[in-house]
């Protein structure tokens, strides 16, 4: 935007809550022209957009939008349906504007003047305020099966802490503490008192229905690790049992929430195009984050920019010539570190000694030998990741391994 075009434009900086907005409306001279406070319903949107008429005249005007909890989408779909220019105004801008002043204070008219300053600054390179419903979508549901999979956590913890004092070799008894297996018999048998009022025989029964596997031998092994343990009877018993169900009946609902959220997720994933799923250690949970971490690939015209968006590039820290490049500790977090943990599984070795992705392991050791330590090595697998994945989201095409020429 031209300096003439500035100069016949109104910023209007808008600060997003749940039930009231506020915005403020500036001049290219960053003079406060008015201010707007109104209430976050379809309803009254009408009416803000006649008062910004009102208070620019004959000007131009652009809105800016700090929307950092969604609550600002249905303002935002409204202008943008209306075709008013709309950009996306980063919190971090709005911040650093904010901390700048050398009497620090906070409300929301100031909080809304940032933002229309930000707005004024950078009006060129601000993203637009696009609101795509289906990546808006997958990142409400990937938020709360995130939620439920942190409950579940929780409530595993317990599960452990409650059934050490009944059951101190209850570790030894299933291979996971909320397998079927051992959620049924946890629920039936909360403490050894429950298993000596029974027979092997009908323990044997009520679990084999969940564990087809199961053969009475092992029935037996825990029958003598339980009495191995002793007498762990304590006051309260009925209390203590009831817990116990209470964590395991939790645990079961929670996976049943999971998987229907799964199920939803394997409906919406497809409709975006994206293929991630073909590339060997991304499953459903693992392409359902990426998506509603990264939304539109457009939105990076090159791999560099994703990286750099999570903070994986390297940062420039330097003065009067000399300086660095310095890790990156800003950006995208929750982005970064779904690529660390898919850089961690990429270079294992699996149990049997061979390493589960062969190419990125090799990778991997070539950048070890070449003097890297390991952790900057996992970096260098990251970033080739990024690329790999950055392409076949902008081209929508499915995961090609890598064949050397023969």
């Amino acid at each position: 935007m031209r300096i003439y075009q500035k100069r016949n434009t109104c910023f209007i900086g808008i600060d997003m809550h749940k039930d009231m907005h506020c915005a403020v409306i500036i001049d290219c001279w960053m003079n406060k022209l008015g201010e707007v406070s109104f209430e976050n319903r379809p309803s009254k949107f009408p009416a803000f957009v006649e008062d910004v008429r009102r208070i620019c005249g004959t000007k131009e005007f652009v809105f800016g939008l700090e929307d950092t909890r969604g609550f600002g989408r249905n303002l935002a779909a409204y202008l943008v349906g209306r075709r008013f220019e709309v950009k996306h105004v980063n919190p971090a801008y709005t911040s650093a504007v904010r901390l700048s002043n050398p009497i620090i204070f906070k409300d929301d008219t100031y909080d809304a003047y940032c933002v229309a300053r930000v707005l004024r600054d950078m009006v060129d390179s601000l993203q637009d305020a696009r609101q795509e419903d289906i990546f808006w979508t997958i990142r409400q549901l990937v938020k709360r099966r995130d939620l439920i999979v942190k409950s579940n956590v929780m409530n595993k913890n317990q599960l452990h802490s409650q059934l050490s004092y009944s059951y101190p070799s209850y570790r030894k008894f299933f291979a996971l503490v909320d397998a079927k297996s051992a959620m049924c018999f946890w629920e039936h048998y909360p403490s050894p008192e429950h298993v000596k009022a029974t027979t092997p025989e009908k323990i044997y029964e009520t679990i084999k229905p969940v564990h087809q596997a199961l053969k009475l031998q092992r029935i037996h092994e825990i029958l003598a690790m339980i009495e191995k343990d002793g007498d762990t009877r304590k006051d309260y018993q009925p209390e203590r049992d009831f817990i116990v169900r209470n964590i395991v009946k939790e645990i079961r609902h929670n996976k049943e929430l999971i998987a229907e959220i799964d199920d939803e997720l394997r409906k919406l994933l497809p409709l975006t195009g994206y293929k991630l799923h073909t590339m060997p250690g991304i499953d459903l949970a693992t392409e359902a984050q990426l998506i509603s971490e990264i939304g539109d690939i457009n939105r990076f015209p090159d791999s560099d920019k994703l990286a750099r968006f999570m903070g994986l590039a390297p940062v420039q820290f330097s003065s009067a010539g000399k300086g660095k490049d310095q890790r990156c500790r800003n950006g995208n977090r929750a982005l970064n570190a779904i690529f660390h943990f898919m850089a961690v599984q990429m270079v294992a070795i699996s149990a049997s000694g061979k390493p589960r992705h062969p190419v990125f392991r090799g990778y991997f050791e070539q950048k070890v030998k070449e003097g890297k330590n390991k952790p900057q090595a996992l970096v260098c697998v990251a970033r080739r990741l990024v690329r790999i994945i950055y392409g076949m989201m902008k081209t929508k095409t499915e995961y090609r391994p890598y064949q050397k020429d023969l």
